[in-house]
């Protein structure tokens, strides 16, 4: 938890203090900081998260501005010379166009709008979805009359077996 607050921050802040997208990866790389919102195993430029894709549009559509998404992408256009999966992910991608939304709206000073990315604001967001997803799958269970499914403890225990094989413990 707390990728989406994190990388809100971390754009915003990098935005805020007039640093270049180029200096502010070197920054990050010379401190040893990975990115928050950025890098992706499965997508890349060549595949693309929609959601990224629909994301990025609203707030082009319909956001007064969208100053941090503009930072971020021309992040992303650095990183993924370096690999194509370093793209903006779904969270980063959620996280910068929240900044952008609640500095742009006009409802929020700028005190207010760094209040809302300190509380966490964000992470609850993330708990909220997940929250519905979990509220659907209880429901879609009771329609199909199946007990709520879990998956089997035998089936995912390899993964501490896994950990603990590599050095991390159980």
């Amino acid at each position: 938890g707390g990728a989406l607050d994190d990388a809100a921050r971390m754009f915003a802040h990098a935005l805020d203090s007039g640093v270049s997208p180029k200096d502010f990866i070197d920054k990050m790389k010379k401190t040893n900081q990975l990115i928050m919102g950025i890098g992706h195993r499965i997508k890349s430029l060549a595949n693309p998260d929609q959601r990224v894709v629909i994301i990025k549009e609203y707030a082009k559509q319909h956001f007064k501005n969208t100053p941090v998404l503009d930072f971020a992408l021309e992040v992303e256009q650095l990183t993924t010379r370096k690999r194509a999966n370093l793209i903006l992910n779904v969270d980063g991608c959620i996280a910068v166009c929240f900044v952008d939304m609640i500095r742009s709206c006009g409802a929020f000073s700028r005190e207010e709008c760094d209040d809302l990315m300190d509380f966490g604001c964000l992470n609850g967001l993330f708990v909220l979805g997940r929250s519905m997803g979990f509220i659907g799958h209880y429901l879609d269970q009771l329609r199909l009359k199946q007990p709520l499914y879990r998956h089997p403890w035998d089936d995912i225990t390899y993964i501490q077996e896994m950990a603990a094989a590599a050095g991390g413990g159980a």
